[in-house]
């Protein structure tokens, strides 16, 4: 049986995707290359790995074991990788990150500062809500996690290293837009945009509420930090979000920050990774970096906010 890693890349592509087409984009071929690709793999193999049910594919019981042993193979070769890097003591090589879909607002711009300083080190991000990342986490598929809330039931690292202040805003054709000084309570009679249950910003905005024996209204609940923006523009209610995701839109106008009692609400993102995980020369490189120039970097993209009605929010750890 003679296997090439080309031929096992694009079969490990296809398995994850469960898609020729999805596969061939990721790789940038075209998919009669991937299908001649695997049609040769499975001559080899002497099986198919694939069958085809209405328009879905899907693998064969030999099609799980080649992939099962394809993702040892891949991991086993990243680990060598890493470590001939080490004995060298060379900084390069890939760094796999998860982070919350609202970091995407601040993340490009670390990760510009960090590559000139670092060109060999490429980046693997994976976007995607809380209880995805927390998955990932719990299961060792990347280097790093960054979040804005600590699990409290993984045993975890985790490091604060910028703050992620949470401010009110809303349409400036909004009757409280000109207003000071906002009650909570006040804030609590209109309709608030709201993320899905177990995102950070929802629960930082439970205790918030639940700190003054306010209730927060749920009837509008929206799956994203863009989303929920667009609401507002339209002028469909206020909302809670991150300092961070509104940069643009504060700065042409098509937002206001709401000036509202306690806040903005002072959290933190953290980076994150299992206590017990060895952490590669890249990996540690890179934390230290967020450790020691991510505010610096951040502070020149972002306007800081006026602090003075800031409420500290309390952080599981």
């Amino acid at each position: 049986m003679h296997m090439t890693l080309r031929q096992l890349t694009l079969f490990k592509a296809v398995a994850q995707h469960l898609s020729f087409t999805r596969a061939a984009a990721e790789l940038c071929l075209t998919q009669p290359a991937v299908s001649i690709q695997i049609k040769q793999l499975e001559g080899h193999v002497g099986m198919s790995l694939f069958e085809q049910i209405g328009k879905r594919i899907f693998l064969t019981e030999a099609g799980q074991e080649l992939y099962a042993a394809c993702v040892d193979i891949f991991s086993r070769i990243d680990a060598q990788e890493i470590a001939l890097n080490e004995l060298q003591g060379s900084i390069k090589g890939q760094l796999k990150i998860s982070v919350v879909t609202t970091a995407t607002y601040f993340t490009p711009h670390l990760f510009k500062a960090f590559s000139p300083r670092y060109p060999e080190v490429y980046f693997r991000l994976n976007v995607t809500n809380r209880t995805h990342v927390l998955e990932r986490l719990s299961n060792n598929k990347d280097d790093l996690v960054i979040m804005g809330q600590v699990p409290e039931h993984l045993h975890v690292t985790a490091h604060q290293f910028l703050e992620n202040p949470l401010i009110v805003v809303a349409s400036p054709q909004h009757p409280l837009a000109n207003e000071s000084n906002i009650p909570l309570a006040r804030l609590a009679q209109e309709t608030i945009l709201i993320r899905e249950v177990g995102s950070g910003t929802r629960l930082a905005m439970n205790r918030a509420f639940a700190a003054q024996n306010l209730e927060l209204p749920t009837e509008m609940e929206l799956g994203s930090s863009e989303s929920i923006k667009q609401g507002v523009i339209a002028e469909l209610g206020v909302s809670v979000l991150s300092r961070h995701t509104v940069n643009s839109e504060v700065n042409t106008g098509t937002l206001k920050i709401l000036d509202v009692e306690d806040f903005p609400l002072k959290r933190y993102w953290y980076v994150a990774h299992l206590s017990d995980k060895k952490l590669s020369l890249v990996a540690r490189t890179f934390l230290d970096f967020l450790l020691n120039h991510a505010s610096e970097v951040i502070q020149q993209v972002y306007q800081p906010i006026n602090p003075k009605n800031a409420t500290p929010t309390p952080l599981v750890s």
